[in-house]
């Protein structure tokens, strides 16, 4: 970090410019004060015209990652695809740079373990993009009783790839899950429908002590959504699509997104990103091993399908 007329400046990469970059993370780290963004892409028509769209100076354009790290980055968001993760995501980390990773980390769980060890070996900073855990409607969950979870993401017409599927989509789930339930869980289920290779639904239920969790991924539902459900102790919340929140309690209360509300903040995104940049500014170190619990329990199911559907 350098000093600017008494302001500590923060250099900040974005790295990878598509549309989760574009949509979700540059609206909130264009207007983050005291840093310095810079954005990497290897499209020279994406970085003109994104880097022009926000007013970046040119010298802020990076065409390559030797380029980017040569300024002197103090952190880094990482938004490239997942096959490419492992490489970015080490040179970041043996250059020192605090590194957040869209998740997941990496398709295979021992480039996974492998990235962890590294940053933790190095003493930098890691986090994975989990933004559920901070999307208001979900965090307000873990304060309410939570006997019985059910999270649904359901998406039209797009069966995948096992691994594809479990990893770049259904690990939110399996995340959320993990973040709202109220105990150590010690019963895993997975149960799935593949066809020709393709993971058509995907149902896991972790079970403990007085509570059940079930997450749920329909590719062929007929409806995109996303829908949370807790309940316990004769009181029920809802949330729909991370915007509408409905308390059960004999007569339903629903609460929506405010008209101003941006839609990163409804999401997590503007939270987890503050919270990222705040411990960098703070030289407080993060871990991913909490992140690595939820990758690992992804390979347990792709295992799991694989095997069912052999």
């Amino acid at each position: 970090m350098q000093v600017e007329a008494g302001r500590v400046i923060v250099k900040v990469g974005c790295i990878g410019l598509g549309d989760i970059a574009q949509k979700a993370y540059l609206p909130v780290l264009t207007t983050l004060p005291d840093t310095e963004l810079h954005l990497q892409t290897r499209s020279p028509q994406t970085l003109e015209r994104v880097g022009a769209t926000h007013r970046i100076p040119s010298e802020q354009l990076h065409a390559d990652l030797d380029s980017l790290l040569a300024v002197g980055l103090d952190a880094a968001f990482v938004h490239a695809p997942t096959a490419v993760h492992p490489e970015i995501v080490t040179r970041l980390l043996e250059a020192g740079v605090a590194t957040y990773v869209d998740k997941p980390l990496a398709y295979e769980l021992a480039d996974s373990e492998r990235l962890v060890e590294l940053a933790e070996e190095r003493g930098v900073s890691l986090a994975v993009g989990f933004n559920r855990r901070y999307a208001p409607g979900y965090a307000q969950c873990a304060e309410h009783p939570r006997e019985l979870i059910v999270l649904q993401k359901n998406r039209v017409g797009l069966p995948e790839d096992i691994r594809t599927m479990v990893l770049d989509d259904f690990i939110h789930v399996v995340d959320t899950l993990r973040f709202l339930v109220p105990g150590p869980v010690d019963d895993v289920t997975v149960r799935a429908r593949v066809e020709d290779g393709l993971m058509h639904h995907v149902v896991l239920q972790l079970a403990g002590d007085g509570f059940t969790a079930l997450g749920i991924m329909n590719r062929l539902s007929g409806s995109t959504e996303e829908i949370l459900e807790v309940s316990g102790q004769d009181t029920k919340r809802e949330v729909r699509n991370l915007a509408e929140v409905i308390d059960h309690k004999g007569q339903p209360s629903v609460r929506r997104r405010g008209d101003w509300v941006p839609v990163a903040r409804q999401r997590g995104i503007e939270q987890v990103v503050l919270a990222f940049v705040d411990a960098v500014r703070a030289g407080k170190p993060l871990s991913a091993r909490d992140a690595l619990a939820t990758h690992e329990l992804c390979e347990r199911i792709v295992r799991s399908v694989s095997e069912q559907a052999a």
